[in-house]
């Protein structure tokens, strides 16, 4: 039984190109040098006395920064193709990393943090259309999850990793891994990976939104975009509030919350490549499964108003990130597959904006509430925006099923 099982989820993995395990090998690596991000709100309000309304407006500006990076990155990609735009974020936002630990003043962090996130955030859609060139239309998915599953095994370490630097040397510390992984990263990429002419043009399928030239029009996409930017906010909280929370309300060192998000790290390492393959036999409808999500993601947030309990903080993190596993595969996938050809890069920007603006409110939003109202009114509210979540996933699913009939 136990045999059978792990040769199951062995045959996962099997099919891919040497380029999804280059790419898959890098992302490992890029992320689990990621230690700034995790502990930026903690950086500002403990490291350099920003006020609440302080921190929220630097994470304001990493989020428009991303939105700009992620909207360029789109149009470049589909201008000069991905291979370029990856090599030009990775390198460069590894210097910016080395350099942004030297600015302390409020004015030069939204401008450094806003600067460096234009330039990370080009990655994004770039690294996702490099996924549907690698990639079969039939593996595509599983792809995407493969390449989740290294951001997730280096989530894992990462934070917990951060937390260990923070307690030895420093704040200062996270800066230089960080930005050293990148440029390790995309170092790999250059030696390994080489690109054909051919490789740049976009693949020629007959995608459902082929009729629909301009992402613009397409209405179905919109309503699912608000949707994945409501889904972005609760799972921002992560970064943003409840690091602050954890040492509010139940005096966790750094180190022991790093330990919970290596938990969901490691939830997502071992649960998501058989959920999605499972999914994909069955043929069930990825909009439903995104909406389960949703919801799923709605009542982490509604058990945190049981704050009594240090396990409220484990049951959560549980629930987040089934909701991830369940979400965040599937709308990647679900996004592309609205993209008429040639215009892939810009639908992958717009996908990748509605979570920049998500990381943007998530912090502006849940920051401000906590500093007027307190951690459980952010709860509840993050809990309600996940409700209304679940409902424009069904308005979705039921616009889509209504577009296929008519085709």
């Amino acid at each position: 039984m136990l045999k059978t099982g792990i040769i199951r989820y062995i045959n996962n993995f099997k099919g891919f190109s040497r380029e999804i395990w280059i790419l898959t090998l890098i992302t490992f690596i890029n992320r689990a040098g990621t230690m700034v991000l995790p502990f930026l709100s903690k950086y500002l309000k403990e490291d350099l006395h920003f006020s609440y309304k302080e921190v929220s407006w630097i994470l304001v500006s990493f989020g428009i920064g991303s939105m700009v990076g992620s909207w360029l990155g789109g149009k470049l990609t589909d201008k000069i193709g991905f291979y370029k735009i990856m090599i030009f974020s990775l390198l460069t936002s590894g210097i910016c990393f080395f350099i942004l630990q030297f600015i302390n003043s409020f004015i030069g962090l939204c401008i450094g943090i806003f600067i460096i996130m234009v330039v990370a955030d080009m990655y994004r859609p770039a690294m996702f259309v490099s996924l549907n060139t690698f990639a079969t239309k039939e593996n595509r998915t599983r792809a995407l999850t493969l390449i989740r599953l290294a951001i997730n095994l280096g989530f894992a370490l990462g934070p917990a990793m951060a937390g260990l630097i923070i307690m030895k040397i420093g704040y200062k510390g996270l800066f230089w891994v960080d930005g050293a992984t990148c440029i390790l990263a995309i170092s790999i990429f250059r030696y390994f990976i080489t690109v054909k002419r051919k490789q740049l043009e976009p693949k020629k399928e007959n995608n459902l939104s082929n009729n629909n030239t301009s992402v613009f029009n397409d209405f179905i996409f919109w309503i699912f975009l608000f949707c994945c930017m409501l889904v972005g906010i609760l799972f921002f909280q992560l970064f943003t509030t409840l690091p602050l929370y954890h040492k509010i309300q139940f005096n966790l060192t750094e180190f022991q919350s790093g330990l919970l998000l290596m938990l969901n790290g490691l939830l997502i390492f071992f649960l998501e490549m058989p959920i999605v393959s499972y999914i994909e036999r069955k043929q069930i409808n990825k909009i439903k499964v995104i909406t389960i999500g949703a919801m799923m993601m709605s009542f982490s947030m509604f058990i945190l108003l049981f704050s009594s309990y240090s396990i409220t903080l484990i049951i959560m993190m549980i629930l987040m990130s089934l909701g991830e596993m369940f979400t965040f595969p599937f709308s990647n996938t679900f996004a592309m597959s609205r993209a008429a050809k040639g215009h892939e890069g810009r639908y992958m920007a717009i996908f990748s904006m509605s979570f920049s603006a998500a990381h943007i409110l998530s912090a502006k939003i849940g920051l401000s509430i906590v500093d007027y109202f307190g951690y459980r009114t952010n709860w509840l509210i993050m809990a309600f925006l996940g409700i209304i979540a679940t409902v424009l996933g069904i308005l979705t699913y039921n616009l889509t099923q209504k577009e296929d009939k008519s085709i």
